[in-house]
């Protein structure tokens, strides 16, 4: 086994290892996968302005999520079912992300149900939700995962329909038989068929509802007494619908380049988005985040925390769930060094005099 270094490497020992079909259905974008490359690239495009002879001995990367303390600003974005990458999915996820002291995110489209993650012991979880057109299976799994002990619903509001992947398309993409979205398990939406076309596209067509709106986010505030995150906002004229609906907080997200194409990356949109919040709800970020130099950067335009995806699965596939601690260990080495070689002691200390953007105006040491 090579010496991991960093979590990009995870996905190069993940592609060898997975079948083509659950590899590319991990991996790929919608369309020409132009913002899947964006969501990296544009990190590259945001340089440091490190703070120099600051006393760095002690570092602390702890904060607090919706009222809950975690270790750092390091969390587990939701992505689908896990087990088509180890056995023992998204509970190797969860037990990982427990033992590192941050937040996991449950997919609706989990192979693992609400209460088998919550079996796995103490740990902050937060529920992603995908509205179904049967909206009394949508109060069920909502009351569901409260009752599980889940402290959040991350609504997904990116997908009325699903983004067209062509990888999927050319691989007939089904989830293997062996397998069932858990928390439908026992219901004909448990399953997906293959088709002559993505398996999964067919199956959000004929379930997801696609007449979500602004009065479903009310909706759901009627059924549950847990904060509702809105999971794929990236302008600020939603970002101010969201403060008027009731919102949480908000995850800035392009659903990892899956959806629309071409749209920016999401550090891009972030801080559009935080501006237009006016600090009245905590702001998030998920997408390209590989290195924790990206979580600085994303912190430093405003963000409260950061959701992984991609680092998770690949990891995941490779190590299981010793995997996804590494991941997770990494990313906070990193980013710990990245704070103390920018001259920041706290999260509070971090700030957007510590970056330069390409969009920037010439700072005016630039000029001397």
């Amino acid at each position: 086994m090579v010496e991991i270094t960093n979590v990009s490497e995870y996905e190069t020992i993940a592609k060898e290892r997975l079948p083509k079909m659950v590899y590319d259905y991990f991996a790929s974008g919608a369309e020409d996968q132009w913002t899947l490359k964006e969501n990296r690239s544009a990190f590259s495009k945001i340089l440091f302005r490190p703070r120099i002879l600051i006393d760095v001995t002690n570092i602390d990367l702890t904060t607090t999520v919706l009222g809950y303390n975690i270790s750092m600003p390091i969390m587990i974005a939701p992505t689908a079912m896990q087990k088509m990458a180890h056995p023992d999915g998204e509970l190797a996820t969860a037990r990982a992300a427990s033992a590192a002291g941050t937040i996991m995110t449950l997919s609706s489209w989990a192979t693992s149900n609400v209460e088998e993650v919550a079996s796995t012991g103490d740990g902050i979880r937060f529920f992603q939700l995908y509205v179904y057109k049967d909206r009394n299976l949508v109060a069920q799994l909502v009351k569901r995962a409260e009752k599980a002990g889940f402290k959040a619903i991350a609504l997904t509001v990116d997908t009325p329909r699903l983004g067209r992947r062509e990888a999927d398309i050319k691989n007939r993409f089904a989830l293997p038989k062996y397998l069932t979205l858990k928390n439908f398990e026992g219901l004909d939406i448990g399953k997906m068929v293959k088709t002559d076309d993505s398996g999964l596209t067919s199956y959000v067509s004929g379930q997801v509802d696609q007449s979500l709106s602004w009065k479903d986010v009310k909706w759901l505030q009627t059924i549950t007494k847990l904060p509702i995150l809105l999971k794929g906002v990236v302008t600020a004229e939603d970002t101010k619908i969201a403060l008027e609906a009731g919102a949480a907080g908000i995850i800035v997200s392009n659903h990892g380049a899956r959806q629309l194409d071409y749209v920016p990356a999401t550090i891009n949109c972030l801080e559009e988005v935080v501006k237009a919040a006016e600090g009245r709800i905590p702001v998030f970020l998920d997408g390209g985040v590989r290195r924790g130099t990206d979580v600085f950067k994303a912190l430093a335009l405003g963000a409260c925390g950061v959701f992984i995806g991609r680092p998770v699965v690949f990891s995941l596939a490779t190590e299981g769930e010793a995997g996804v601690r590494k991941v997770l260990q990494i990313l906070r080495d990193e980013f710990e060094l990245a704070m103390a070689l920018s001259g920041c002691r706290s999260l509070k200390e971090i700030s957007r005099n510590h970056i330069v953007t390409e969009w920037d105006k010439p700072h005016p040491t630039s000029r001397l």
